[in-house]
């Protein structure tokens, strides 16, 4: 804030009112003269210009001001009693913060001796008096214009800094998310496996059973908080980039909701799938369209009690060639004032104590986000406080005139399955990941670091490896890029087994070499169904 100069009335000053200044707005000059003409003379010829003109009688005013405001110029009579013009001007240029204010000096004794004083007391210009009024002005204005481009230029210096400063703190923020999602997961996936161990191998004692189902349960909405948390974060900076691909709707909405079944099932609801045999195609990311409908299907289930429905049904929109998926419920319902907020971010409408239902309002943000960067529209609608509610999306459809070739998958003679090298640091991830394999009759060889597991791979000549990141000695990356130039192990599938999965990190491994990139905790059904649709690949 600075003060605007008040006409003074004989040498009564009044105090002068805050303005603000930015940019090319009005700036500051000071004119000090002992003279009461001469200050009269200076304020009529410079008031015209627009600006805050302070003047004052005394050197020690002007320094006074100095220490309150910043001058774009500065106007200086040389003789003044007890303080003069030249001892003024060097206590000006002895203060860090007006040592460059450029200073005028004006005098009617101009003599060369007089100016040379002038100039080595930090004088930038020299004006005789009586002064022309047309010459001070365009002094004054140049002045004023360099001031003003000073200031611009220094604004925009510290919007760039601060610019860079935000983005170098958004930087280091997703990295700290992108290691605590890693962290979080890391203990996760032995979980799930010890979960999916016991369900095959565990006794079928009932009570132990239903302790399986809460750890399998709990483990999975962990898993889902952390994904949701990380893409609600990506989505907000626009950090999302999708895979896309010409892919089959009918097959992704029916095989999600057939994913989610014994989910319902185990909760005494029941589940509808109403979904076309024909195949609707969409040029969309498959993994982020079996979230979109996976995360509509968590949120009817959260929402319904036991013993109601839920139906997921796909239709055809032919006047506008759209992908109808709808999923309703006959669950609690939404009230008609929370109903305008339900996909937004941390908006949760149950907001009880007990948050028997709560969670961070993330899922159904994540919902419509996703749809609208695939090019698509998001709904929700209900009649109320136990109506039940139904949520929409409508994705534009492709045409379906070009089939896509059906890819090849490896055969595996009855009895025998692939050789897989696990590459995994953690004792507990691997040891109970190995098990799982082993029972499904793969031949696994596991190694916890990465020079072992390029040696091993060396040795072993696995058909499949499953490869962790960040492993000691040698890391993931290196590790698929050394297969990818030996001759021998080239043709293997790589798949990478991480607690990192954003997206920069999916492109980091696809441009490595991997050959699918899988999140952990890595649920075992679609790990099971990634080994059995693998594209056929020439084998050692």
């Amino acid at each position: 804030m600075i003060k605007t100069a008040v006409r003074h009335s004989s040498e009564r000053w009044e105090q002068p009112s805050e303005v603000a200044l930015t940019g090319s707005e009005r700036v500051n000059i000071l004119a000090v003269d002992d003279l009461p003409q001469n200050r009269v003379v200076y304020e009529s010829i410079l008031e015209p210009l627009g600006h805050h003109l302070f003047i004052v009688g005394s050197g020690e005013e002007a320094l006074k001001l100095l220490l309150k405001h910043e001058f774009a110029v500065i106007l200086l009579d040389v003789n003044m009693p007890g303080m003069d013009g030249f001892e003024t001007a060097l206590l000006i240029r002895n203060r860090k913060k007006s040592a460059r204010t450029p200073i005028i000096f004006l005098t009617a004794f101009a003599d060369e001796m007089r100016i040379a004083q002038g100039y080595a007391s930090g004088a930038v210009d020299y004006l005789p008096a009586p002064v022309v009024p047309e010459v001070l002005q365009a002094k004054v204005k140049v002045f004023v214009e360099m001031f003003q481009m000073r200031r611009q230029a220094a604004l925009q210096a510290e919007e760039h800094a601060m610019r860079k400063a935000a983005e170098e703190a958004a930087r280091h923020k997703d990295e700290f998310l992108g290691m605590l999602a890693h962290e979080l997961r890391n203990p996760l996936g032995p979980i799930c496996n010890a979960v999916q161990l016991l369900n095959m191998i565990g006794p079928k004692e009932p009570r132990l059973m239903e302790l399986n189902d809460i750890i399998d349960r709990q483990a999975k909405h962990m898993a889902r908080l952390i994904d949701d948390l990380l893409d609600a974060t990506r989505l907000a900076h626009g950090k999302v980039l999708l895979r896309k691909e010409r892919c089959n709707l009918s097959e992704i909405v029916r095989r999600t909701a057939e994913d989610y079944r014994h989910i319902f099932e185990a909760n005494n609801l029941q589940l509808i799938i109403d979904v076309p045999l024909t195949p609707l195609w969409v040029n969309g990311d498959p993994t982020r369209l079996v979230q979109l409908v996976g995360n509509l299907l968590h949120n009817a289930h959260k929402f319904t009690n036991a013993g109601g429905h839920v139906t997921v049904r796909l239709e055809h929109e032919k006047s506008r060639h759209i992908g109808r998926i709808s999923v309703s419920d006959t669950g609690i319902g939404i009230d008609a004032k929370v109903l305008p907020y339900v996909f937004d971010v941390f908006r949760q409408a149950d907001q009880e104590l007990d948050r028997s239902r709560g969670g961070l309002g993330l899922g159904l943000a994540l919902v419509k986000g996703l749809t609208e960067l695939h090019g698509g529209e998001v709904s929700a609608s209900s009649n109320g406080l136990g109506e039940g509610a139904e949520f929409t999306l409508r994705l534009p459809l492709e045409s379906a005139a070009a089939e896509l070739p059906v890819t090849q998958t490896i055969t595996i003679p009855e009895g025998e399955k692939y050789r897989i090298l696990l590459i995994e640091d953690n004792q507990d991830t691997a040891e109970s990941t190995r098990m799982l394999l082993n029972l499904e009759g793969y031949n696994v060889k596991t190694v916890g670091t990465g020079p072992a597991g390029l040696e091993a791979a060396r040795q072993f000549h696995p058909q499949v490896v499953l490869c962790d990141i960040g492993l000691p000695g040698m890391d993931g990356y290196q590790i698929v890029r050394s297969i990818r130039q030996d001759e021998s192990l080239a043709s293997a599938y790589v798949i990478a087994l991480t607690g990192y999965g954003r997206d920069q990190d999916q492109r980091q491994a696809f441009d490595a070499g991997f050959d699918l990139h899988l999140t952990k905790p890595i649920d075992y059904t679609s790990l099971r169904r990634t080994l059995a649709e693998l594209p056929k690949r020439p084998t050692s």
